[in-house]
């Protein structure tokens, strides 16, 4: 099968394509022919060795997948040859074939499109834990979003304008600001021409936000902070602007607020039945069409560099996606 794999740390451009072995299911593995991989912040960092986990070379990366179960271990239940699914893989999701652990596969309906469900997983089942089992949205609440066009950000703007909450968005452009309002957003901020925290107060008549959902870090973290409600909730998602910022610790005790960390990963992995349940909730709302998960491009198995740097160049809006299957 042909794979993507990464032979040397170094930049997207650094990635070949070569042949490699079919993978075969191990105990409790299922082997899925991949029709589609979407691409990932770790995704750009694990290629530089930069990330937290950091699988030998050479490896593919692409960590979660959309496609066809093909062939599966003695003795599985629950999931049998042909059946439809996502999953997250860690790494390895940018071939033609993919062998995970059976756990990790979610089932989904035949209406599904199979590309935009291989972005599904990480942006909103982040998304959908950080606000409803982390921050405890309500309807009514203020949910200020930061770097809302990007994957993880849009899931976020989607379902807290579902779960009832003024969503407020925040990006760097008005081209991504109206992919935000087109997604559920009612009040939107430009930072690379206005305040934040500026902003944030004047749009909420000086109370502040209930929750912000921060995946940007670097210098809007503290801004956002300062902007938070007495007893509000500030969700610590990710840092894609590169740097960790350093909060004074002295924000959430005179504000009264909470800074929550969201960790998907050890959650799902801490407490899977929660996560699968959260999952097939949200596959739910999807299938009643209560969620429009949005891909702004897409790109061939050939070209799946080119998506990598889109991604580390901060061009996305909602998620990229790279399609696979042989000879195609």
């Amino acid at each position: 099968m042909r794979a993507v794999l990464c032979r040397a740390f170094g930049p997207p451009e650094s990635l070949v394509i070569d042949e490699v072995d079919d993978p075969a299911p191990g105990p409790g593995e299922v082997v899925v022919d991949v029709h589609a991989c979407a691409v990932n912040f770790p995704d750009v960092l694990m290629i530089q060795n930069l990330y937290q986990f950091k699988p030998a070379l050479p490896f593919s990366p692409g960590g979660e997948v959309a496609g066809i179960v093909s062939a599966a271990a003695d003795g599985l239940e629950g999931i049998h040859i042909g059946d439809r699914v996502f999953a997250s893989t860690g790494w390895g999701g940018l071939a033609e074939k993919v062998a995970i652990p059976a756990g990790s596969a979610v089932a989904l309906p035949d209406a599904i499109d199979l590309v935009p469900a291989s972005g599904f997983l990480y942006a909103y089942g982040t998304s959908y834990h950080a606000l409803k089992d982390r921050a405890d949205l309500q309807p009514g609440d203020t949910l200020v979003v930061l770097g809302a066009a990007g994957g993880v950000g849009l899931a976020a703007v989607e379902l807290g304008a579902f779960m009832g909450a003024t969503v407020i968005a925040a990006a760097s452009s008005e081209h991504k600001l109206a992919v935000c309002r087109e997604h559920g957003a009612s009040m939107t901020i430009d930072y690379s021409t206005e305040d934040l925290k500026t902003r944030i107060r004047e749009l909420t008549g000086g109370v502040g936000a209930d929750v912000v959902y921060d995946p940007v870090g670097g210098s809007y973290s503290e801004a956002a902070l300062r902007s938070t409600a007495w007893n509000g909730r500030f969700l610590v998602i990710g840092f894609a602007a590169g740097d960790i910022p350093r909060i004074p610790l002295n924000l959430p005790l005179l504000k009264g607020c909470s800074v929550i960390g969201v960790f998907f990963g050890a959650f799902a992995t801490r407490e899977p039945e929660r996560s699968r349940a959260n999952l097939e909730q949200l596959v739910e709302l999807w299938s009643a069409g209560h969620l429009r998960p949005h891909v702004s491009a897409t790109y061939p198995l050939e070209r799946a560099g080119e998506a990598i740097r889109q991604l580390a160049d901060r061009h996305a809006e909602g998620k990229i996606v790279v399609t696979i299957g042989r000879g195609e």
